[in-house]
């Protein structure tokens, strides 16, 4: 087991425990029983339906890790399938058939002795033959006989065309059954299901079958594909050259041939593009839901701005007396003269940093706009901040895909322009987090008569979306804003607001670090080695803050880290954390198990659970292949194969921690997340933590992301448009 790292290895044996599996990408860690030693090892790599005694056969090569020593890291696998009537007993008791039981197992072993896998394989009709499997079991059999080869067969597949593995489970996620079938057929196919990694499975294999690099269809593909990456990087549109270059540069598109295929794909529909008036040079080419997103938002903004300003009765006087008399507060002078402002314009942004006062504001427009008749509906982009939005406020808040009526099977909303949501005061908090789709959405489902206050803090993290809507609506100059920069006293006095505001000045935070022990609401701990940080993490969430803050160690503590992979990205953490907090029996082999902290990642509004909502799973049950989660008084129940819509959640990405709060935060930072290492990250992790905010990595990490305060520059032209409109 010293095998050199660069040498590769081929080693045969049984899985004897699945330590961890990611369910969204199938990336595994297993203890493999070796044959010819009798001993085992430590594996991870990409194993798509790998289960507990199932036989491999493995190529890849050794890796020493710091703290759980070698591990072989694998490139190739193949599933070697049992030939003895015991292996197959064994084989298929380990689960590889889901929902079928030991004695029906034992049952079909009895009929068909060796020839069972044969027989499921070639002729399931025959599963039959055996007592109590009727016609749902042996399809139930069939069919997972199938998908599991299917795994196997795709992953094969992918090798032969040095592909990464990790695409396995998103084409199988995708396709089912049928990826291989529709890889080798019609590759060009992915890019648009599988927007940001299609065209390189799909040119890889196209390419190697022969296409030309001038092929209309990849050029066509490229092109999409180029769009696509540019919206998953967060920018609505890009100059045409840019384009063209970018064919060239990467792919080896010759510019004059694609610049043809531009002209054909505006022509056909397929792509927009636009030439402003208003902002000379470069052509800006769009997709097209893209640009009509962005031509929307602008006309419905300005259409709104058109209208006269609504007529409020309320002085300064009545306005401080409503907000004493109903909510027992009194304003100052520079807040009354925000509601005031507010109150007397179409569209007003109100935008300001942790302590500022937004959440006292928003309560006193509240009660304002209901003493005078108005009709308020409060929102919020995310399930986590409508619910904040609800508690603090005390009035009912909701997502906007919820208030939209979203419909996820033919991903459209019921409420639009000729169905307009029923109010006519909108307030919207956490606006910084709203991309262009659903800006343009929620616009067309606003009447146009209506008031529209957008509040959030332009200084955190942009949407994980296309545009920066609420930058673009200020820089616009087309709504009244008002920017609040004082912090009151009662908030003023915590070193975690006044850090979070040092950050934003592109100061370093006061380090307050007593002895090791006496950890502070803000503290920062230095430490420059990886495994080192891990440690600490772990140290600080299992023993250190709860006994200093009185926490629980999993629901109160929130480790929020700048990136998913590398040892201090969410993957590495998740695990240390979760064996550490959530030392259990029973679900061995599971990626979950009772106890544990999980994030919800997409919205699903069957279950009525959202893209972000965090919970704890209640139970795991093995045999009926469910688990439940509670998200806080609500139970959700999950069928195994949903578990991809669940991930660890004891690390989450600072990303995916917008519009939310935690009692405690913890925050690795290292020089290895060089590019990922911003002032607006930082501020947002920070301004994350309400009564603790540790800080554990390099100092030369931390000024890093003080210092670099150059955001990648998102390009849209909705400040333009709105500027011209």
């Amino acid at each position: 087991m010293t095998t050199a790292p660069d040498k590769r290895v081929t080693v045969t044996g049984t899985i004897a425990h699945i330590t961890y599996r990611n369910p969204d990408n199938h990336f595994t860690i297993a203890r493999l029983r070796v044959e010819a030693t009798r001993s085992r090892v430590s594996i991870l790599g990409y194993l798509p339906h790998a289960r507990q005694g199932e036989s491999l056969r493995v190529t890849g090569y050794w890796e020493q890790h710091p703290r759980f020593g070698p591990q072989l890291k694998v490139e190739h696998y193949e599933t070697l399938l049992p030939s003895t009537v015991d292996g197959i007993r064994r084989y298929l008791s380990a689960g590889v058939i889901p929902g079928i039981g030991p004695k029906t197992v034992e049952r079909l072993v009895r009929h068909f002795g060796a020839d069972l896998l044969d027989v499921i394989d070639r002729h399931p009709g025959r599963l039959m033959e055996v007592r109590r499997v009727g016609p749902e079991t042996a399809e139930r059999i069939a069919r997972a006989w199938q998908a599991h080869h299917a795994a196997r067969d795709l992953m094969a597949f992918l090798q032969s065309h040095d592909l990464n593995p990790a695409f396995c489970g998103s084409l199988l996620k995708t396709y089912g059954d049928e990826a291989l079938s529709i890889l080798t057929a019609t590759p060009y196919r992915v890019v648009d299901d599988l927007p940001g990694r299609g065209f390189v499975i799909a040119d890889t294999i196209a390419r190697r079958r022969g296409l030309p690099a001038d092929d209309p269809d990849r050029l066509r593909a490229c092109l999409r594909h180029l769009l696509a990456e540019a919206a998953a990087n967060g920018h609505v549109c890009l100059p045409e050259d840019h384009l063209l270059a970018a064919g060239q540069t990467r792919f080896g598109v010759d510019p004059a041939d694609m610049a043809a295929v531009l002209v054909s794909l505006s022509q056909e529909g397929e792509i927009v593009s636009d030439l402003l008036e208003s902002v000379p040079g470069t052509r800006q080419i769009y997709l097209p839901d893209l640009y009509a997103a962005e031509v929307g938002i602008a006309a419905r903004l300005g259409a709104m701005q058109a209208l006269a300003p609504p007529i409020v009765p309320y002085q300064a006087e009545e306005i401080t007396a409503t907000v004493v008399r109903r909510l027992a507060i009194k304003l100052s002078d520079d807040q009354l003269e925000v509601v005031q402002g507010v109150l007397n314009h179409r569209v007003a942004v109100i935008a300001g940093g942790p302590g500022t006062g937004k959440t006292t504001l928003i309560r006193s427009l509240c009660t304002i706009l209901a003493a005078i008749g108005r009709r308020v509906c409060l929102a919020a982009p995310t399930g986590r901040a409508a619910r904040r939005l609800s508690e603090v406020t005390r009035h009912p808040a909701a997502t906007l895909h919820k208030l939209l009526g979203f419909n996820p099977v033919e991903g459209a909303f019921a409420k639009n322009q000729d169905d307009p949501i029923d109010a006519d005061t909108f307030i919207v908090d956490e606006a910084s987090m709203i991309d262009t789709p659903l800006a343009f959405h929620f616009l067309q489902a606003v009447p146009v008569t209506a008031t529209l206050i957008l509040v959030g803090d332009i200084f955190q993290l942009p949407p994980v979306g296309p545009g920066n809507v609420l930058r673009d609506v200020i820089a616009a100059g087309c709504a009244a804003v008002y920017q609040l920069t004082r912090i009151f006293r009662q908030r003023g006095e915590s070193p975690i607001v006044l850090n979070a505001h040092r950050v934003l000045q592109g100061r370093m935070p006061e380090r307050q670090m007593p002895e090791r022990s006496e950890l502070g609401a803000f503290h920062f701990i230095e430490e420059k080695r990886p495994e080192a940080v891990v440690s600490l993490v772990v140290e600080l969430c299992a023993q250190r803050l709860p006994s200093r803050f009185g926490l629980d160690p999993i629901r109160d503590i929130q480790v929020l880290t700048p990136m998913h992979k590398g040892e201090i990205g969410t993957l590495n953490l998740n695990q240390a954390l979760q064996r550490e907090l959530n030392r259990r029996p029973d679900a061995p082999g599971a990626a979950f198990q009772s106890g544990d902290k999980v994030m919800h990642l997409r919205n699903n509004y069957a279950k009525g659970v959202f893209n972000g909502d965090i919970g704890m799973v209640a139970e795991v049950d093995s045999e009926k292949e469910t688990l439940v989660v509670s998200y806080d008084s609500r139970r959700v129940t999950y069928a195994f194969d949903e578990r991809d819509e669940l991930t660890l959640a004891y690390a989450i990405s600072v990303h995916k921690s917008q519009g939310s709060e935690y009692p405690a935060v913890v925050v690795p930072l290292l020089t290895q997340h060089y590019a990922l290492l911003q002032r607006n990250l930082l501020y947002t992790a920070i301004t994350r933590g309400r009564e603790a905010v540790v800080i554990v990595g390099s100092r030369q990490a931390l000024a890093r992301a003080v210092e670099n305060n150059r955001p990648r520059q998102r390009l849209s032209f909705l400040s333009a448009r709105l500027a011209s409109a």
